[in-house]
């Protein structure tokens, strides 16, 4: 797809997957407006770029404001995007056991907020909803395919399964051209509140790395330039309209691997200390991408050992920023 000139509007761009997918369509050409969490008081907007700032010129425009309000349902329709990445959303697990209403409204009502947008929006392509491997729990059977039970363990799960039905249930509905995207744990550069980002600012740093549980909790982790390689795709492909789509590796590597692979590409004398298990923890998370390969002939490029030595590198780098 010519990018060039497509107007574009990134939900959620200054977070971590957000601000590299934005970085990437502004790259290719496309004419890119991004949706930030902000407000706006006496006539003043405020708000703050912490990854996004960089490129800040180069953005079409800059909308803030709380997805989950309705007031965001026109900030949308008046930007008039023809092609939505939806990626707003209060995506920190922990932070659903103590907030479980806040989160819902976030990521379920600001969900439905976009999806009323689009049903405004006359030039609208396509829409790509951003899902979670978390909706799918436990795994039943490895490599978790599409087709795998939803089991969400948590809140913040529960929400997003709650609003990936919901882009199918509107798509199924209201004909949107929707394509909802269920991305397994991502990592890279930026990333702040995962396993992956803790454990590197810790080893740099020397100190131990806490492990909920035994450690034997298994993810399957993808490096983020694969990840958005997966972004592209699903707001590009018309064959992706109407699907829910798997991206991961088909590796799965247990959160003990994790920590000592770190403590080893760091050169770090960190030791590991285990802590009470987690609360609704999910003990393993494999993802089938057969479909995304048939589909589209997209497969991860970047191992787990390169992404780290990526992750670690960059990260040492950015250590006093």
């Amino acid at each position: 797809m010519n990018w060039n000139g497509v107007r574009v509007l990134v939900t959620g761009a200054d977070g971590f997957m957000g601000s590299h997918l934005t970085e990437k369509l502004v790259s290719v050409g496309a004419d890119v407006s991004v949706y930030v969490r902000g407000n706006s008081q006496t006539g003043t907007v405020q708000y703050k770029l912490k990854n996004i700032g960089h490129i800040k010129d180069k953005l079409k425009a800059i909308i803030t404001g709380n997805i989950s309000n309705p007031d965001s349902i026109k900030l949308i329709e008046k930007n008039n995007p023809q092609i939505i990445f939806h990626l707003a959303a209060d995506a920190y697990v922990p932070n659903s056991f103590e907030h479980p209403l806040e989160v819902m409204e976030t990521n379920l009502i600001g969900t439905l907020n976009v999806l009323h947008a689009v049903m405004r929006l006359h030039e609208m392509q396509q829409v790509v909803c951003t899902s979670s491997s978390e909706i799918y729990g436990t795994a039943q059977y490895v490599p978790i395919d599409e087709k795998h039970p939803l089991n969400p363990t948590s809140p913040y799960a529960a929400s997003k399964a709650a609003a990936d039905r919901y882009c199918f249930a509107y798509w199924n509905t209201y004909k949107l051209p929707i394509a909802i995207i269920r991305p397994f744990n991502t990592y890279g550069p930026r990333h702040t509140y995962d396993v992956i980002p803790k454990f590197i600012k810790l080893a740099l740093q020397g100190k131990d790395l806490p492990i909920y549980g035994s450690g034997n909790q298994s993810r399957d982790f993808t490096y983020v330039d694969d990840m958005i390689k997966a972004f592209i795709i699903m707001g590009s492909e018309k064959k992706a309209i109407g699907e829910v789509v798997n991206f991961g590796t088909s590796k799965d590597v247990s959160i003990n691997e994790v920590a000592k692979k770190i403590i080893d590409i760091s050169g770090s004398k960190s030791k590991v200390v285990h802590q009470e298990e987690r609360l609704a923890e999910v003990n393993k998370l494999c993802c089938d991408y057969t479909k995304a390969k048939k589909l589209f002939g997209w497969e991860p490029a970047i191992g787990i050992d390169e992404g780290l030595r990526r992750n670690i590198t960059w990260d040492r780098d950015h250590i006093n920023n």
